[in-house]
């Protein structure tokens, strides 16, 4: 168990009971996700979570992720690689969403809410921030709209930089609006995109069965889509595990045809992308509130079979 961490399942206290299918319209409406996302609430609420399987999934999910810090009104989760954010379709697999739901049910059937401030990618571990009331996910909204919220994240990358820091400012669109694309998802750098710029620096460089790696802190300054991961790229130092930058965008359609395989074990060395988030700072009303925890033990174990040392508290 990580540093500052715990399992979920461990709550005591009101937390969990009255848990069952008699509140599940009153937790529907309970849930939001914060409005800068562009989700319909009402709609996604009334299509997932009216149904008592949510219910079921919500517990699996629990079992996955760890609470590192709460507030009266807003928590901050470890979640880890594989777990979906939020909820794709009805029926779908164990969410982060899911399980906070269950967990929180109490609070959301006496007046709460559930807002996702910050949000990661399924295969991207770290720290995810909720708000959980109504004027909390407006002024941790409104905190993310002014560039107010700080996120470090930790990756893993092919080749050694020859800087130790650099400032990436390249903007970033979704690559099949100039160009053809077979993964809808990918995005590229390119002119006419929105500004994206992301602040990086080496922590370690490694060798690694005669191949070069390195452990880059990256912060980015905007938030878009599949940002540190595009940028790292364009630099020419893919994260270590990537589908779509690493090298091969025909790895991801390999990897949904057909799963995991040994040839893409031998081609991206993870079964996920090396993209962490380890740090979060926010404001809460006084002085801001930071959160840190370290990498995952997957990460671990890969530097960990690499030449060289690095700090993991």
């Amino acid at each position: 168990m990580k540093k500052g961490a715990f399992t979920a399942p461990t709550w005591s206290g009101h937390r969990g009971k009255g848990v069952g299918c008699d509140f599940e319209a009153e937790i529907s409406q309970g849930v939001h996700f914060a409005p800068w996302r562009g989700i319909n609430t009402g709609n996604m609420a009334e299509r997932d979570h009216q149904k008592r399987q949510s219910f079921r999934l919500g517990r699996l999910a629990q079992e996955s992720f760890q609470i590192v810090a709460e507030g009266t009104d807003w928590i901050v989760v470890n979640k880890p690689a594989g777990l979906l954010t939020h909820p794709t379709r009805p029926d779908g697999a164990p969410t982060l969403f899911d399980g906070l739901r269950d967990l929180l049910a109490y609070e959301l059937v006496n007046g709460g809410q559930l807002s996702i401030i910050t949000r990661l990618d399924r295969e991207t571990s770290g720290l995810v921030l909720l708000g959980l009331t109504r004027p909390r996910a407006r002024s941790l909204g409104l905190a993310m709209q002014r560039g107010e919220i700080g996120k470090e994240y930790l990756a893993i990358v092919r080749g050694w930089p020859e800087w130790d820091e650099l400032t990436i400012d390249a903007p970033l669109l979704r690559q099949g609006e100039v160009v053809e694309s077979a993964v809808w998802l990918q995005r590229c750098v390119h002119p006419q995109g929105v500004k994206a710029v992301t602040m990086v620096s080496v922590k370690q460089r490694y060798r690694r069965l005669g191949k070069r790696f390195t452990l880059i802190q990256a912060r980015p300054k905007t938030g878009r889509t599949h940002q540190i991961r595009v940028h790292l790229a364009h630099a020419g130092y893919p994260l270590v595990g990537d589908k779509i930058y690493g090298g091969r965008p025909a790895a991801y359609l390999d990897f949904i045809e057909k799963g995991w395989t040994e040839h893409l074990a031998e081609e991206l060395l993870l079964p996920r992308h090396a993209l962490h988030a380890c740090g979060i700072i926010f404001p809460t009303g006084g002085e801001p509130c930071r959160v840190d925890c370290g990498l995952t033990e997957d990460l671990e174990e890969f530097l960990a079979g690499a030449c060289g040392s690095v700090d993991f508290s």
